[in-house]
């Protein structure tokens, strides 16, 4: 009787340990599911480089109409504005939505589908340095893939230090004075001060995906004012699938950047936690960075190896939190001038690790779907964006959405 007395114990002790370890699973998954909304567009934030300041008559004191479209709809929405990485105060006097009715073609909006927001019951707000705010959530329809006006109206600022997304591949639209007549405005294509916009749950199957990437992530070589990155791909896949339906697509890309050390804007390493853990709903992670840090490596092989704890740090903290962690392979560059057999060794090694790594969730096998057949070492011609070796063209991206698994995001 002992013996079978220990022997259920243990059996029992191992039951109980199992149940715990579930509920701690379930209590992680149920993080997203219990935030009340979900994050359905947003761009990764920085300083913004002197030559990609707002040209003449710049910010302060002026309208700034600006286009980004919506991965799933909604009826009611809330707005995040950035002042994070500015020295100054942002002051602004005024913000609304509309309709667009164009992808980023047009200033022009349906008038009627106008709504102003507020802050505290105020139109107006100033963003201290360093810092972020939502605007009140308002009633607003939102239906997937849908384009919107964000209509800011700024009041004092410093002009020489904005927070803002470099690369919207989208135009936005700038007019002199507090005004919603852009008939004369200037036309540039960067995005500045809004971050997120977040729809109100509907359902517990809405859900994101935040995408940690580089200029490759951002869209450089896709159709300006085409919507025709290779998250937008991904997310019009989304949408056509029954299972998938209520999925988001975050794009957290920002040209030039690195993961590691040095590059353009706060590294991966510094900006994670605020892009993809900051969010809304995020379900799902898909980290897509690293080609700068190799391609600027004077050593390839140990450029590979931080990109693999620095990713196994981003999926330490990402599972904490109940999230699933895809990594996607790096993508060929023979011909550019980040090219040597130095870094083609790291890109190997480091591919060969997240096709074979227990540690994630997935591999998206970038490189297998771009690379040349006859060149594995550099992308398939087919693809080239100005024949820069580095950069799918809009046929690319779209390539590498195609690639991707639906599955993985049920």
């Amino acid at each position: 009787m002992k013996t079978n007395l220990k022997s259920t114990n243990g059996i029992t002790s191992h039951l109980l340990l199992s149940l715990l370890m579930c509920v701690a699973m379930a209590i992680q998954s149920s993080y997203v599911y219990a935030q009340k909304w979900v994050t359905t567009w947003a761009s990764s934030q920085q300083l913004t480089e002197p030559h990609n300041l707002p040209p003449e008559p710049f910010l302060a004191g002026n309208s700034f109409r600006q286009i980004i479209q919506v991965s799933i709809g909604g009826d009611e929405v809330r707005l995040r504005l950035s002042n994070e990485w500015s020295d100054s105060p942002l002051e602004i006097k005024g913000v609304e939505i509309a309709y667009a009715l164009t992808p980023g073609g047009s200033y022009e909006i349906n008038e009627s589908s106008t709504v102003a927001l507020s802050f505290e019951g105020k139109s107006s707000v100033t963003i201290p340095a360093g810092e972020w705010i939502y605007a009140e959530p308002v009633k607003f329809h939102l239906e997937p893939r849908q384009s919107v006006a964000v209509t800011v109206h700024y009041g004092e600022m410093n002009n020489r230090s904005v927070s803002g997304h470099p690369a919207s591949r989208t135009n936005s639209y700038l007019a002199v004075g507090n005004t919603n007549d852009f008939s004369k405005s200037v036309a540039t294509m960067h995005w500045y001060s809004i971050s997120s916009l977040d729809v109100k749950r509907q359902n517990k199957r809405q859900r994101a995906i935040a995408v940690l990437g580089n200029s490759i992530t951002d869209g450089r070589g896709c159709t300006n004012n085409g919507q025709t990155r290779w998250t937008d791909c991904l997310s019009r896949r989304l949408l056509m699938n029954q299972s998938t339906k209520d999925v988001a697509v975050l794009n957290f890309g920002l040209g030039g950047n690195c993961v590691l050390r040095g590059g353009l804007g706060p590294t991966g390493l510094k900006r994670f936690d605020r892009d993809c853990l900051g969010h809304e709903g995020v379900k799902y992670v898909i980290l897509a960075d690293g080609i700068n840090d190799m391609g600027g490596s004077r050593d390839g092989m140990k450029t590979a190896e931080d990109l693999i704890a620095a990713d196994r740090e981003f999926i330490r903290k990402a599972h904490e939190k109940g999230m699933k962690v895809y990594v996607a392979t790096m993508t060929p560059f023979k011909g550019n001038n980040y090219y040597s057999e130095d870094h083609e060794k790291g890109r190997q090694h480091y591919n060969e690790w997240i096709r074979t790594s227990k540690e994630h969730d997935g591999c998206l096998d970038f490189d297998r779907f771009v690379r040349d057949p006859a060149n594995p070492a550099q992308l398939n011609p087919v693809f080239l964006f100005e024949n820069d070796w580095l950069h799918p063209s809009a046929a690319g991206y779209q390539t590498l959405a195609d690639g991707i698994d639906l599955n993985l995001f049920k």
